[in-house]
């Protein structure tokens, strides 16, 4: 087969060694795997906008894979005292979340009477039931045994988040790494049930409070603390991105998993992941 010349559009120079021939190489799209990709979405409805819907959701799915990934590798890296190789991970975990963030604005275009004409063709399958949320939150130290109840259908995910609801955080980890660090941490906090919500304590208090005052004696520890802090913003800006949207779209009705809608979403807003980082800043 003869290459094509393809040109540079700038200069217009031939691009000799661009491949053409593919008939025994891997293609971009097969290394992705397109195909599946991108014939994954099946609307169950006429109307043009659900498609809109199906992809956000999608892509939101896809980018929570990726900070679940970096997450569990984080976690990783700071019990073995590898706290810069941490900072990597947490750093695009942080910008992975401002990328989900802007795609509310692009849902944000669905009209109430747009959404109307395929909502209902969604039964009760809602957003409330994503299993990569809960591994998230999971690893940020929201456990809740009970929200296990809707996974029960499969099997195997269920042991997966039960596997992950038993397993410390990645504040439980941070915690780890301030008594490995010197810091006289209750004992009860650095073995205790992790599948329990995590409850604040005077000694990790007491342990980030120094770590503020002495930044440089505890830089990594105060870096650590600081990728905390941003993980945590940008979780509650989504949170309350979500809400809005919501309110934007269907106003005050019940979520189709059931849920109360906006006045959940909005209690959710409330909670708080590393509580003591939050609570220091004031006695700073």
């Amino acid at each position: 087969m003869t290459e094509k010349k393809l040109f540079n559009k700038e200069n217009l120079v031939p691009e000799q060694e661009i491949y053409t021939d593919f008939q025994n190489k891997m293609t971009y799209g097969e290394y992705l795997q397109l195909d599946r990709l991108l014939n994954s979405q099946t609307l169950l409805s006429g109307h043009h906008d659900e498609m809109l819907f199906i992809i956000i959701h999608q892509t939101s799915e896809l980018w929570m894979k990726l900070i679940l990934h970096e997450l569990k590798a984080a976690i990783a890296h700071i019990r073995q005292e590898k706290l810069s190789a941490a900072f990597k991970m947490l750093a695009r975990v942080s910008k992975i979340q401002s990328q989900i963030i802007q795609s509310w604005d692009v849902l944000s275009t669905l009209t109430p009477s747009e959404y109307m004409e395929f909502r209902g063709k969604l039964g009760q399958a809602s957003g409330f039931q994503s299993y990569q949320y809960r591994m998230i939150e999971f690893s940020l130290g929201n456990k809740s045994r009970h929200i296990l109840e809707i996974y029960k259908k499969d099997r195997e995910l269920h042991d997966c988040l039960q596997k992950a609801l038993h397993e410390p955080s990645l504040y439980d980890v941070s915690i780890q790494a301030l008594a490995k660090a010197g810091f006289p941490i209750h004992p009860g906090q650095l073995e205790r049930d992790w599948s329990q919500p995590y409850q604040p304590h005077p000694s990790v208090e007491e342990a980030w409070l120094s770590v503020y005052r002495n930044v440089d004696k505890y830089w990594d520890l105060y870096e650590l603390a600081e990728k905390l802090v941003d993980l945590e913003d940008w979780l509650q800006q989504w949170r309350f991105r979500h809400m809005k949207t919501v309110e934007r779209v269907i106003g005050f009705k019940r979520g189709t998993g059931g849920s109360s809608g906006v006045p959940y979403l909005k209690n959710v807003l409330d909670h708080r992941f590393f509580p003591e980082l939050w609570d220091i800043r004031t006695k700073l």
